[in-house]
């Protein structure tokens, strides 16, 4: 981004057109990165002198000092004194006090007067006494990110983002949309997704409204500053329109921009790494995620449906034995005007599983009910148990209809299998098989053991044996659980301290 004041933009036909830079302007580019590395040790001064130069010559000032702005960012500026500026102007103020400087020969006196105090000499007091200043400091090194097409292509960028400062609403239709709102739920911007017309629709179906309430853009432009944030993102989209209004000081005006412009992202990030919308959100996933559940939490799932519009819930939680999925949206400290908004949302959705989280102090509980999705209220953060309590009764059901799917008996191939590969090859959770019988072998903890090849262990176990000799033979015939084995078998293990232990009868 620029600064505002040096904005190129048309406004011819009562447009707002952003005023790029062009192949042609490559050499003036390349210019500007030379002038600085030509200036490596010479004084700030020296520098703008050799900028202003060029401005001189160039067909617009401002493009000058828009390419120099960018290169200057990468510019190391440095004081070179051999003496403290602040402690060499205090010493010869006090010098020059005592002396009475009038004249030259005066001034000479007093700076010499300094010099001795400071343990050095009147040159070195000169040298140093405005050495501080911006346009003294010296240019100690430059290190140009770009070549002069990455600096036109930058250049493209910071002109497009900083046009949209003064906008109030962009209008966004992107070939990869999840990117899009991720982008915009992490610069907490608020928007609304309106699915196109077929008619309409061009690289997407849907277009995504960034708003905001229209007395936030009265008082401050952050939602401006953000939105220019924003094109980072859409501006890596293989295809992308975007139409802004902007307040152009009280006018009304309309910026269009489109991947067929000049906007490229050079060598960088979409927006800052911030993975969730809150704090709340981040805390939730971040407690729910180290918990060991048969579902996997998802972050911004696909749209849903609701009447011409969608929305993205904030989570998804996807079951692991079935195609099902309970979707999970926070509401937190939103306006009056956003909550409603979103209830309405709400009031489309169909055949859809939804919990929704909601701030105690919105007071919309009863309303969620209403619309017969799950409200969980909550006070600061959410409370990962209620939201396990829940997906515990989803689960419940789950695991009856898969149990009723099955038939009343299993006879599996191998004579040792795990419970939890019979659940897997049927598609169902260890549970759904608890009523399930196995008439061909013998559930030992959780593995299905032939009768026979019990038998073939027990006469290879004997009292006494080590337990890892015994684990041996157990490993043997593929059976992993040796507590359930022993068990099974009528023997403990006798433990002798930390060395291992001693199987013995029960």
């Amino acid at each position: 981004m620029l600064t505002k004041d040096l904005l190129r933009v048309s406004r011819a036909g009562g447009g707002y057109h952003p005023q790029f830079a062009t192949r042609e302007h490559r050499p003036l580019a390349a210019r500007i990165i030379g002038t600085y590395q030509g200036h490596v040790g010479e004084t700030r001064g020296a520098l703008e002198t050799a900028l202003t130069n060029l401005e001189r010559e160039a067909d617009d000032f401002k493009l000058v000092r828009g390419f120099a702005a960018l290169v200057d960012r990468d510019a190391t500026f440095e004081t070179d004194a051999p003496i403290d500026p602040v402690r060499a102007r205090t010493t010869a103020f006090e010098a020059a006090e005592a002396v009475g400087v009038v004249t030259e020969d005066e001034r000479s006196a007093a700076l010499d007067r300094a010099g001795d105090a400071l343990g050095s000499n009147a040159a070195a007091v000169e040298r140093s006494l405005y050495a501080d200043l911006e346009e003294r400091q010296v240019l100690a090194a430059v290190d140009p990110r770009w070549d002069p097409d990455g600096l036109l292509a930058q250049y493209n960028l910071s002109i497009a983002q900083t046009a949209l400062f003064d906008a109030t609403e962009l209008r966004v239709r992107s070939s990869d949309p999840k990117a899009l709102v991720s982008a915009i739920k992490r610069l907490r911007l608020m928007y609304e997704i309106h699915r196109l017309a077929a008619e309409q629709a061009g690289p997407t179906e849907r277009e995504v409204v960034v708003t905001g309430p229209t007395h936030l853009f009265r008082a401050t432009r952050r939602y401006g500053t953000r939105f220019a944030r924003l094109l980072r993102t859409i501006a890596k989209s293989e295809t992308w329109t975007l139409e802004a209004t902007i307040d152009d000081r009280g006018t009304e005006r309309t910026l269009e921009l489109s991947d067929a412009d000049p906007v490229r992202v050079p060598d960088a990030e979409a927006v800052a790494d911030v993975s969730f919308d809150s704090s709340v959100e981040a805390d939730f996933a971040g407690r729910i995620s180290n918990l060991d559940l048969d579902w996997t939490l998802v972050r911004e799932p696909e749209p849903l449906a609701t009447g011409t519009r969608v929305m993205i819930p904030d989570f998804a939680f996807e079951y692991a034995h079935a195609d099902f999925r309970v979707y999970l949206e926070i509401m937190g400290f939103w306006t009056p005007e956003y909550v409603a908004k979103k209830l309405s949302q709400l009031e489309d959705l169909e055949d859809v599983e939804l919990l929704v989280a909601v701030d105690e102090s919105l007071g919309v509980g009863e309303e969620i009910a209403a619309r017969d999705f799950r409200a969980i209220p909550y006070s600061g953060t959410v409370r990962v148990k209620d939201v396990v309590d829940v997906l515990g009764e989803y689960e419940r059901q789950l695991v009856a209809e898969s149990a009723a799917d099955l038939p009343a008996e299993l006879r599996p191939d191998d004579d040792v299998v795990t419970i939890e590969s019979v659940a897997a090859s049927h598609g169902v959770s260890e549970d759904a098989l608890a009523e399930v019988a196995f008439p061909a072998h013998e559930r030992v903890g959780r593995t299905l053991v032939r009768p026979a090849v019990l038998e073939t262990v027990a006469d290879e176990i004997k009292a006494g044996m080590s337990l890892s000799d015994a684990e041996t033979v157990f490993q043997n015939h593929g059976l992993e659980d040796a507590s359930a084995v022993l068990s099974r078998l009528g023997y403990r293990v006798e433990w002798e301290g930390l060395a291992g232990g001693t199987i013995a009868e029960r």
